[in-house]
């Protein structure tokens, strides 16, 4: 059969990114407590595409997916970049994988254990110079408003907020680790499961730490640029106001001087 992703284009314009999104693929992750944890991706796979070609071959992106098995880590992540970059002839590939990670988290006074999801990812860029890598979680906090606090003597207004955050980093980095930072950066962590005992303590201790957005992306930027494997990161805060009817937003962008 004719094949007519190889037949000239008819504008001669080469393409950046060209490929599949959204497949669907079981994955098995690393756990620092339980050793592996099992989830569910959804996983972009592209390539570029020169000028002189009508299209890529995007059977071939669910063929490379299909015959990849493993576990996630950076010796496997590069193999399927590599076999993509392969499969399509390219000399670039990009891949991403998004995914809820699932970390049990105890209440505060009570001990009451309950799982809380995180959506996170991991993506990457293979070409001749080599793997560009980044990670990224995304981390649910509480924030109590300091104005609100320092004028009302009764109360303050407090609304949840999500602090993102992306890396490039040397050796392995549990993403535990990233959420920690997350969660240290806002007046209190989030919880799914909370008795009254545990809700009076959870409240009296985010008011004895109140945060502007900007609080709190400038406490997530400290611990990353005192991070001895992080090389890079950008930082994100959203605040989804409680009094408001719009977001307030901060961010950060730093590359750590080595």
């Amino acid at each position: 059969m004719r094949d007519l992703q190889d037949t000239p284009a008819e504008v001669a314009l080469g393409i950046d990114r060209v490929g599949v999104k959204d497949l669907r693929l079981p994955l098995i992750l690393r756990d620092r407590v339980r050793g592996s944890l099992n989830t569910v991706a959804s996983v972009d796979l592209s390539v570029d595409l020169p000028a002189e070609f009508k299209g890529t071959h995007m059977s071939r992106f669910v063929e490379a997916l299909e015959n990849w098995s493993e576990g996630l880590d950076y010796a496997s992540f590069r193999k399927l970049l590599e076999d993509v970059r392969s499969r399509l002839r390219a000399k670039r590939a990009h891949v991403r994988f998004r995914f809820p990670f699932f970390m049990e988290q105890a209440a505060p006074v009570t001990g009451s254990r309950g799982l809380v999801s995180y959506e996170c990812s991991v993506a990457g860029d293979l070409d001749q110079d080599g793997l560009s890598f980044l990670l990224g979680v995304e981390v649910p906090v509480m924030t109590v408003c300091p104005c609100s606090l320092s004028m009302c003597k009764t109360g303050a207004h407090s609304q949840r907020a999500v602090v993102r955050i992306k890396t490039r980093f040397t050796g392995f980095l549990w993403l535990e680790d990233l959420i920690a930072v997350g969660e240290r950066a806002g007046s209190s962590p989030v919880y799914t499961l909370l008795k009254r005992e545990d809700e009076k303590r959870l409240v009296l201790d985010a008011f004895h730490k109140p945060a502007f957005v900007e609080d709190v992306v400038r406490n997530a930027a400290k611990e990353l640029l005192e991070h001895p494997q992080v090389t890079w990161f950008r930082v994100e805060v959203e605040s989804f106001e409680s009094i408001h009817n719009h977001s307030a937003y901060a961010a950060i962008e730093k590359t750590r001087e080595p």
